[in-house]
Formats: structure tokens, C-alpha cells, sequence
């Protein structure tokens, strides 16, 4: 992105910040193409049949941005944050809500014969990451921040350690260590100390 429209979004969303609602309507076009690639993303690690579409999660998202008040923008990366957060809770609504997760809601029935002949990536349990994301966040909140920007928000090492105001190199140490508390937490794997 352009450094004439990175400045263009931080104006806008300042403008929309003191109370001009076009402001939203003019910025959404310009960062739709972003968005729609996040939520692209989002939706390809999703179980086969999920019933939201991408569109679907960019036109929910736009609602909740809408419906947001009093939001301090500080910039380009701060909104794709905050719509990285705004995703991760729209996906872990609708897992929870149509039961995808828990109980095998959805998820086809196979004979024991059946599963060994299965292949492919397993889709990512939203509803357990949210779990363990909270979960980390009362361990260490920035490495927490650290993963649902890169992660959901899909912002770069740089971005991130630009929003959250500390050097790459923490976050990128951050990240690490995130993932793999995250790793052990989601795969039921305990560390063992030597």
C-alpha cells in the first residue's frame, strides 16, 4: 500500500473518529481489498460446508465498525488490528452459535473404517484457540495481542510491533514463545523439564 493511501486511511479514520460517518464509507473501499483477503484466509482454514462465506464476514464485520463508538485510531495497523480482533470474535460466535466445535455439530459421520482413509489439513478449532488465546492473555497479554494480529489481523512483525509501540525483535520473540504455549495448550502436550 501506497504511503499517499496509508496517510488517506489515517485521515479517514481520524475523520470518522470526531463523528463523520462518510468517513467509514469512503474508507471501506479502500481497505476492502485487505480485508477480504484476511477474511479469504480465514475462511480457506475453516471445516468443509462452513456456512459463512468470506463476504459474509466482511459485510459483518462493516456492521460491527459501524456500530463501533468512540474508537481512538491511531493508524492503518491499529484498524486492521482491531479488525483482526473484531474477525477472531465473529468466527468464534458463529462456531460456537452453530455448535461446529463442540458435540461434532456438523461435522460428517464416519465409521471407524472410513477415518484412517481421511487426509488433509485439519481445519483450526476456533472456539479452542479463542479458549487458549484468553487463556494466554492473563498469562501475558502482549504475546496474546502478538498472535491475534498476526494471526487473525494478518499484519507483518513490523506492523505489529508498530501498533503495540515495542521493537521487532520483541515481537518476533513474542510470537515464537505464543505459538508455542499455544501448540502445547491446543494439543494437550505438557512440557517436560529436564
Amino acid at each position: 500500500m501506497s504511503s499517499t493511501s496509508t496517510h488517506e486511511i489515517t485521515q479517514l479514520l481520524r475523520a470518522w473518529e470526531g463523528g463523520d460517518k462518510a468517513s467509514l464509507d469512503k474508507l471501506i473501499p479502500m481497505v476492502y481489498k485487505e480485508l477480504h483477503r484476511l477474511a479469504h484466509r480465514y475462511m480457506a482454514e475453516q471445516a468443509p460446508g462452513h456456512t459463512l462465506q468470506t463476504t459474509a464476514l466482511i459485510n459483518e464485520l462493516y456492521v460491527r465498525l459501524a456500530k463501533t463508538r468512540e474508537a481512538n485510531w491511531q493508524d492503518r495497523a491499529h484498524f486492521f488490528a482491531v479488525c483482526a480482533r473484531a474477525m477472531r470474535q465473529i468466527l468464534t460466535d458463529f462456531a460456537r452459535s452453530r455448535r461446529y466445535i463442540k458435540r461434532g455439530g456438523g461435522a460428517p459421520h464416519l465409521s471407524l473404517d472410513e477415518a484412517p482413509a481421511l487426509t488433509g489439513e485439519v481445519p483450526v478449532d476456533l472456539a479452542a484457540l479463542d479458549d487458549s488465546l484468553n487463556t494466554l492473555a492473563k498469562v501475558d497479554p502482549r504475546a496474546s495481542q502478538v498472535v491475534e494480529m498476526r494471526f487473525f489481523g494478518g499484519l507483518t512483525v513490523e506492523e505489529t510491533a508498530e501498533v503495540l509501540k515495542v521493537s521487532v525483535e520483541t515481537v518476533t520473540r513474542d510470537w515464537r514463545a505464543a505459538k508455542a504455549w499455544l501448540l502445547r495448550e491446543l494439543t494437550g502436550e505438557k512440557h517436560v523439564r529436564s
